[in-house]
């Protein structure tokens, strides 16, 4: 108690309104750089996948061979017209890596959304339930484990095709296993509780207890667990680019951008590859530093 009198006193009278004012998750972010830098870094990749047509130069698919393998503006022989340079079609790299934001993004957070909505069904039912629903859907969560995610998907891309919602459901299909995993465990320790008891008592269906009653309790570590999903999801998703499994090779990608650049690498053209490369590593490490501060956040025993 003296300890914090002795900082309440410390404290200028700006520091002490701004406590009252700031909400605590916001006074945890601020104290956090890395996290808030990341938050900085996914509002920008948002605003540039939303706002595309207009903070793009120029239309991303549109090239001129007059114009192609120009370098970024700073350099020798680069032009203003086109501030990162262009690729071997003439097309502009900064509108490519404005565009292919939408793609990421929208892959990333979208098939995190159908996975965690399926993996979360399939642990409450699992949890709750026991017995023989329990013994089927964990060994069929140990056979997809059992075979490499990347492997499998290329598998299946290859029979269906590259495309944006073949993608986006391949992902989402086979990344409910951690999800069910998670939701299983935490169903299983609260199902004994003292409330979840009274609510049975008092005449609640089981549909009521799972969803009022026990999913609320799991909020926490999905926030944290989807999080970084979204970060691997975008890498997945520039890995089946890269290996032209993803969407179609007109439609700009982060991935495909750096799998057009490859061949240039041994001709110095380094920012056909940097670039969207570059935007790769920003955004999933924002990511990652965002779900590190939720993590801490979310638990009372890290809490900042």
């Amino acid at each position: 108690m003296a300890a914090d009198t002795t900082i309440a006193v410390l404290a200028t009278p700006a520091e002490q309104r701004r406590r009252h004012v700031l909400p605590r998750w916001l006074r945890s972010l601020l104290r956090a750089r890395l996290a808030a830098a990341g938050v900085v870094i996914l509002a920008l990749a948002v605003v540039g996948a939303v706002a595309a047509p207009l903070l793009s130069p120029h239309n991303p698919r549109q090239g001129d061979l007059i114009d192609s393998r120009l370098p970024p503006m700073w350099s020798d022989g680069g032009v203003r017209a086109h501030p990162l340079g262009t690729d071997m079609l003439g097309r502009d790299i900064l509108s490519r890596v404005i565009y292919g934001s939408r793609i990421s993004l929208a892959v990333g957070f979208t098939a995190v959304v159908i996975a965690g909505a399926i993996g979360v069904t399939v642990g409450l039912l699992s949890g709750y339930y026991r017995g023989r629903i329990d013994d089927v859907i964990m060994r069929l969560a140990d056979i997809q484990l059992a075979v490499p995610f990347i492997l499998f998907a290329i598998a299946v891309l290859a029979v269906l095709g590259p495309g944006l919602k073949n993608l986006i459901l391949v992902l989402g299909i086979t990344g409910w296993v951690t999800y069910a995993r998670v939701v299983r465990a935490q169903v299983l320790s609260f199902r004994e509780k003292e409330f979840v008891e009274a609510a049975r008592a008092l005449g609640a269906g089981d549909l009521r207890i799972m969803v009022r009653h026990i999913l609320p309790n799991t909020f926490a570590s999905l926030i944290v667990i989807a999080s970084f999903a979204v970060a691997a999801t975008i890498l997945t998703e520039a890995a089946l680019s890269f290996l032209g499994l993803g969407v179609p090779p007109s439609v700009p990608t982060w991935g495909g951008m750096v799998a057009d650049g490859r061949e240039q690498i041994l001709t110095n053209r380094w920012w056909m590859y940097i670039f969207p490369g570059a935007a790769i590593m920003l955004t999933v490490l924002a990511i990652n530093c965002v779900g590190d501060w939720l993590r801490d956040y979310l638990d009372p025993r890290l809490r900042v």
